[in-house]
């Protein structure tokens, strides 16, 4: 049997993969600030998941966590990223970028470098990051999350790169950039291309299976991805 960690399981796609890595037969370990939802989800699957209640924001307790289940588990195939918080926050009330700050980068941080050591080790292993299409440019009501985005691509990116040190060719390192998903994330009223969660976890799956550098979801979100890449700043300021 598979072991798999996935950070922030408590709902949405972090909930739906966790689910769809139990079906696969996987052993996972789950973790996420609410325990009672944490609970409520091991009860589906009781001989295939343990829990440790966890608030990636503290980067001490996310190192003891994650040192606590690969003890239990001695080796790990699969770590998911799936924490965050997301604010529209345009009037930059500290308290909001204070925490995406604290969730987005340091704690992820913590959480990937805890990972890739591990794989190094072992000298396999899958690391999945959640990110988001919010990572390809900025945004003026939310410019700390998707300042947050961009830097976990570069960082996905940069674990990607370090990979050619190991020597077994088994790590492997995920970006998965979904756009809209309609779970609590989504930020903003009258938003386009909602992808359903059931859909974007399977896509997210399928894209893990594989073992892709890069998936975006859902598939189309592909297009706008290249629009924004070339599309200078000043027409962006003016329709966004």
């Amino acid at each position: 049997m598979k072991n798999a960690i996935v950070f922030g399981a408590t709902s949405g796609i972090g909930k739906s993969l966790t689910e769809f890595l139990v079906r696969d037969g996987y052993k996972v370990a789950i973790t996420g600030r609410r325990l009672a939802l944490l609970e409520e989800l091991k009860a589906q699957f009781p001989n295939q998941i343990s829990i440790k209640q966890n608030d990636i924001q503290n980067v001490d307790e996310v190192e003891n966590v994650f040192k606590e289940i690969v003890s239990e588990f001695k080796t790990v195939d699969l770590i998911v990223q799936s924490s965050g918080v997301a604010f529209i926050n345009p009037k930059f009330e500290w308290d909001k970028e204070e925490q995406s700050i604290n969730t987005n980068v340091l704690g992820v941080t913590r959480l990937y470098t805890l990972a890739y050591n591990l794989f190094k080790a072992q000298q396999f292993g899958h690391l999945v990051g959640i990110s988001s299409i919010a990572s390809i440019r900025g945004n003026r009501s939310a410019p700390v999350y998707f300042a947050a985005k961009a830097y976990q691509k570069a960082y996905l990116e940069s674990l990607y790169l370090k990979t050619k040190t190991i020597k077994s060719k088994k790590v492997f390192i995920t970006d998965i950039r979904p756009g809209f998903v309609d779970t609590a994330m989504a930020l903003g009223d009258g938003l386009f291309w909602v992808t359903p969660l059931e859909k974007a976890s399977r896509q997210i799956y399928a894209a893990i299976k594989k073992k892709k550098r890069v998936a975006y979801i859902s598939k189309r979100w592909r297009l706008i991805a290249g629009v924004l890449k070339v599309v200078p700043a000043w027409f962006l300021k003016k329709v966004t």
